[in-house]
């Protein structure tokens, strides 16, 4: 900690929080099917507020930490637009290979149980120059050093 305290007083960096909400749900509340396996299988909308100056993007990262096994990715999703609201149903940015293996957003549909799902998103201070289809690793090791913010919104979700 006294590091990273340090890197920041030393570079001059100081990192945000940004506000991740959604008109679909409340935080820490239930997904309605419509975005899940269940339902249309379609992203909700997801507003970002208190975005800092100098923002060049966004990235948008969705994963499942009570996954059998390890963190389920269901969005990557980077290069996106630093505005207000991505807007549901949509491909706002450059999108990476999901943990189902294709390019888009995948819904929620936990085997057992209520499993949280995280919406991150992070406000960097370049776009990301990746090629379409990198995972979720890849994607984070780009942003090193180039987030000025982040934020995250929890959703849970149960098969009925």
């Amino acid at each position: 900690m006294i590091g990273f305290i340090w890197f920041i007083m030393a570079t001059g960096i100081k990192q945000d929080t940004l506000t991740v909400t959604s008109p679909a749900f409340e935080p820490n509340g239930m997904i309605p099917a419509k975005y899940t396996c269940q339902g249309e299988n379609v992203n909700p909308a997801i507003r970002v507020t208190n975005i800092p100056e100098g923002t060049k993007s966004l990235t948008l990262i969705v994963d499942d930490p009570d996954a059998p096994g390890s963190v389920f990715d269901h969005w990557i999703v980077w290069n996106i637009e630093p505005k207000e609201l991505i807007t549901e149903n949509s491909k706002p940015g450059t999108e990476g290979k999901n943990h189902y293996g294709i390019l888009h957003y995948k819904g929620p549909c936990p085997p057992s149980g209520t499993h949280r799902y995280f919406f991150k998103v992070y406000a960097l201070d370049l776009l990301l120059d990746l090629k379409e289809g990198a995972d979720k690793k890849t994607v984070e090791k780009a942003m090193e050093q180039h987030t000025l913010a982040k934020g995250e919104l929890i959703g849970t979700y149960q098969k009925k």
